[in-house]
């Protein structure tokens, strides 16, 4: 196999210069007891970076909110001691020559009642109804929402302060932002619910609150998705029309960088083009876009956990050619890099026999 070449080329924006184009995709991986991530996160972190990973995007972090996350172990992103240890981690990181964003995260109604840390803190979305569209909770009001949007621009003020080279708002997979999104579990009739448009308000106020706090250099990355932890089949849009709808408050709002999660990059996303979601959403704002799923493997997703495996190296070919043609401009990695961190350097030397390849041991541990 030829080394892909378009994948090692650096990466300019008006924000953002890395070495290549790979992105450590955010993945959740509950290694810090207390909500704390410890020395062997950083070394963990640090381990791709030295790896030859362009941007780190951490797995997703709790803001400060009750309900934010669900699980002790869990990191949040609030509190003298996590973020000193995310200090330590973006000192590991850059010091191994790489650069890193935390995810910022709420789940929304994907936590459960009673889910440490805060087992009495109800979940939260934006009509107190379940992924399954079923009523469970009193919705959020207004003022709630509020406390919420200023959660998001304390992390992100913490993020600039303590040396992070941007921030990504997680709006994917059903947590909370993405519930504001999608119409099943957003049936609210003020500014926040309504039409496409009007569903993507919450975000923009998050997105507009972190940009007063960071400025106007700092990079600010939007993950968003058509499906959903449990709906796999989820559309929050239909057609290119519809996409452009949804994009331009949102990029108007001064997103920087579309993270355009799915889960087989090399799939289009409507039909009669090619292109995949992020190669619309590319086409559509005109900004940098990062696409995701499945490089490296040859299973579909975690799913079919016993099939969950791949050589290293599959689909490298499809994706040098979409870097290549300009699709989209970043690729995020994910299980590939949970079984060899040095993914990246491998693959450039031309080493892919190497490869140690992806299988779900690799998601028992944290190296």
């Amino acid at each position: 196999m030829n080394v892909p070449s378009a994948l090692f080329k650096p990466f300019t924006s008006d924000k953002l210069t890395l070495p290549n184009r790979i992105v450590m995709a955010p993945m959740t991986r509950g290694f810090s007891p207390n909500g704390v991530p410890g020395p062997e996160v950083a070394d963990y972190y640090r381990r791709r970076a030295a790896g030859g990973v362009g941007l780190i995007i951490t797995e997703g972090t709790g803001i400060n909110h009750a309900s934010s996350v669900s699980g002790e172990s869990i990191p949040l992103f609030h509190g003298e001691q996590s973020l000193q240890g995310w200090a330590n981690v973006v000192k590991a990181v850059h010091e191994a020559g790489g650069k890193i964003m935390p995810q910022l995260w709420h789940v929304g109604t994907a936590r459960r009642a009673g889910d440490l840390p805060n087992p009495d803190a109800h979940p939260v979305s934006p009509s107190g109804v379940s992924m399954a569209g079923e009523a469970a909770y009193e919705p959020l009001t207004e003022e709630e929402i509020q406390e919420l949007v200023q959660a998001y621009a304390q992390a992100a003020a913490e993020a600039k302060r303590i040396g992070f080279d941007g921030i990504e708002l997680h709006g994917a997979h059903g947590y909370l932002i993405d519930q504001f999104f999608w119409g099943q579990t957003n049936r609210r009739t003020d500014k926040y619910g309504g039409d496409l448009v009007s569903r993507t308000r919450f975000a923009v106020e998050v997105i507009e609150a972190c940009r007063v706090v960071v400025g106007p250099d700092f990079p600010i990355v939007l993950r968003f998705s058509q499906w959903k932890m449990g709906s796999y089949e989820a559309r929050l849009v239909e057609s290119p029309a519809e996409l452009e709808q949804f994009l331009q408050p949102l990029s108007e709002a001064g997103v920087d960088i579309f993270h355009c999660s799915t889960r087989r990059f090399w799939l289009p996303e409507f039909e009669g083009s090619d292109l995949n979601l992020a190669g619309w959403t590319r086409k559509i704002t005109g900004k940098p876009a990062i696409s995701v799923g499945s490089v490296g493997l040859e299973a579909e997703f975690v799913e079919r956990a016993a099939e969950n495996k791949g050589t290293g190296d599959a689909h490298l070919d499809i994706l040098n050619e979409k870097l290549e043609h300009g699709e989209f401009d970043l690729i995020a990695l994910g299980r590939v890099l949970l079984s060899d961190p040095e993914w990246p350097l491998k693959v450039q030397e031309g080493r892919t026999s190497d490869i140690i390849p992806f299988t779900n041991e690799a998601l028992t541990r944290l190296y």
